[in-house]
């Protein structure tokens, strides 16, 4: 699935990933590959990724925590939509 995070100052990724997991206002969740059409707010928490082909722009890289393959970011709001194997986070 494509994972595309733009913040107020640009397009900070914009990637393909296997899985994600965002800090949702009910708690964490994940979506992989094919999950349902979701529209969610976000609370202050780290975006989560793993990808086998993860590309950061550089001037972007200082953004985000890489530990075993599993990038993070972390963010203090935001809104989340996934559809048709889309997920675009608008955060802040």
């Amino acid at each position: 699935m494509i994972l595309e995070i733009v913040s107020p100052e640009a397009t900070l990724l914009n990637t393909e990933v296997e899985l994600i997991s965002v800090p949702g206002v009910n708690g964490e969740f994940q979506m992989l590959n094919n999950h349902a059409p979701i529209v969610s707010l976000l609370v202050e928490g780290l975006v989560k990724f793993k990808g086998s082909n993860v590309k950061i722009k550089e001037q972007y890289t200082n953004k985000f925590n890489s530990i075993k393959g599993e990038f993070s970011l972390p963010i203090k709001s935001g809104t989340i939509e996934m559809k048709d194997n889309k997920v675009i986070i608008l955060a802040d």
